[in-house]
C-alpha cells in the first residue's frame, strides 16, 4: 500500500475524531503516503497531524449543479494519483458509489441498508454509532489489520507561533465560548447565554485566576457581548493568527473551558484537562470517558436529543442552561 486515500467530510472536530483511523494505517504501512479528502474549512488538520502528507479539498456542501461539479473535480484529482486503497466515513449508500467511481482497487466503507451498493465495496464494515465517534471511525480500519485504537492525538513539535511570550507564560484558564456559524445557521444551539459566561469569568477572577478568552472569526459577536459586560479577562480574539496559535494557548492553559465544538476536540487531542458543556448533543459519542475530561450538562431529562430524535435545537433550549457551580467545582 504505497498510497492511501481517506475521505471524511465534516468540520475540524470531525477530522480530529478521524485521526486514530489514519494514524493506525500509517503505523501499519509506514512508508505509505496518506492523503485526506475533506472540506476546505477543515484543511488545517494537516498542520496538526504530520502523518497526513496531502489534502484534497472538496466543497460538497454546495447546492445544485455546483455540488456535482465539486465531486467531479475531486474525482479528477484522485484519478491522477493512482491510489492503492480508499477508506471513507459516511453512512449513505452513495459513498460506495463514490468509492467505486474512484477506480481504486481496495475500497473500504460502512455497510448500509442497500445491499446493491454494499457490493461496490471490497470491505463493508458494520456501523456502530453507539460509541465514541473516534472508535466508530477506527472500526473502518480494523479489517485491514491496523494497529490498536488510541484516542485522538495532535502534535505541536517544531510548530512556530506568533504569540507574545509574556501573554502565555503564566498559569491561566482558557475559555472558548462559541461554536461555528454553520451550527447556528442550522438552528443548532450548544452555547450558554452571554450572562452565564460573564458570571463565570468574574467568579474565576475572584479566585485570583487569570482568564484568557479565545475565539475565531465565527465568535466575534459573542466575545463582543461578553466584553461589553466584563473586563476580567485577557482578550485573545483576533490575536491568534492561525490554528497553531489557538492550539498553543490551549496546550499551555491550566484548564480549558468550552462547549461541544472543534476547540473541545483539540483539547481532547492535547490531553488537556477540560470542562465541556453539552446541551442537545450526546457526550458519550463525542468525548472519551476520562478523569481529566469533565462534562457539564443541564439537569433536564430530554437531552441528548440531537440527530437521533431531532435535526435542530428545540425552542425551549433548556439543555444549554447549566448551573455555574457545576463548573466552579472543577476550578
Amino acid at each position: 500500500m504505497k498510497k492511501i486515500l481517506f475521505i471524511n467530510f465534516g468540520g475540524l472536530g470531525d477530522e480530529i475524531l478521524f485521526l486514530p483511523a489514519i494514524k493506525s494505517m500509517k503505523d501499519k504501512y509506514q512508508d505509505s503516503k496518506i492523503t485526506l479528502c475533506l472540506e476546505k474549512r477543515s484543511k488545517t488538520i494537516k498542520d496538526m497531524a504530520p502523518f497526513i502528507d496531502d489534502v484534497i479539498c472538496a466543497s460538497i456542501k454546495e447546492k445544485g449543479i455546483k455540488k456535482y461539479i465539486e465531486i467531479l473535480k475531486m474525482l479528477f484529482r484522485v484519478w491522477q494519483k493512482d491510489y492503492d486503497m480508499v477508506i471513507s466515513s459516511g453512512k449513505s449508500p452513495l459513498i460506495a458509489i463514490l468509492l467505486f467511481l474512484t477506480g481504486i482497487k481496495t475500497r473500504v466503507g460502512y455497510k448500509t441498508h442497500n445491499s446493491k451498493t454494499n457490493k461496490l465495496l471490497t470491505h463493508a464494515v458494520e456501523l456502530n454509532e453507539n460509541q465514541y465517534a473516534a472508535k466508530m471511525y477506527h472500526d473502518l480500519v480494523k479489517p485491514l489489520g491496523a494497529s490498536d485504537y488510541c484516542d485522538p492525538h495532535i502534535e505541536l513539535e517544531d510548530k512556530e507561533t506568533s504569540l507574545e511570550p509574556n501573554i502565555i507564560n503564566e498559569g491561566f484558564i482558557a475559555i472558548h465560548p462559541g461554536v461555528s456559524k454553520m451550527s447556528l445557521a442550522k438552528n443548532i444551539y450548544k452555547c450558554p447565554e452571554v450572562d452565564f459566561w460573564v458570571d463565570l469569568i468574574e467568579k474565576i477572577a475572584e479566585r485570583k485566576k487569570k482568564v484568557i478568552l479565545l475565539g475565531g472569526p465565527d465568535d466575534k459577536e459573542i466575545i463582543a457581548e461578553i466584553s461589553n459586560k466584563t473586563d476580567k479577562f485577557i482578550n485573545m480574539f483576533g490575536k491568534t493568527k492561525n490554528i497553531i496559535d489557538l492550539v498553543k494557548i490551549i496546550s499551555l492553559s491550566d484548564k480549558f473551558i468550552c462547549v461541544d465544538s472543534a476547540p473541545m476536540h483539540i483539547g481532547v487531542a492535547l490531553g488537556k484537562e477540560l470542562i465541556a458543556f453539552f446541551g442537545p448533543t450526546n457526550e458519550k459519542k463525542l468525548i472519551p470517558e476520562k478523569d481529566i475530561f469533565h462534562v457539564v450538562t443541564s439537569n433536564i431529562n430530554c437531552r441528548p436529543c440531537l440527530w437521533h430524535i431531532r435535526q435542530e435545537s428545540c425552542k425551549d433550549k433548556g439543555c444549554i442552561k447549566p448551573n455555574i457551580n457545576d463548573v466552579l467545582k472543577y476550578i
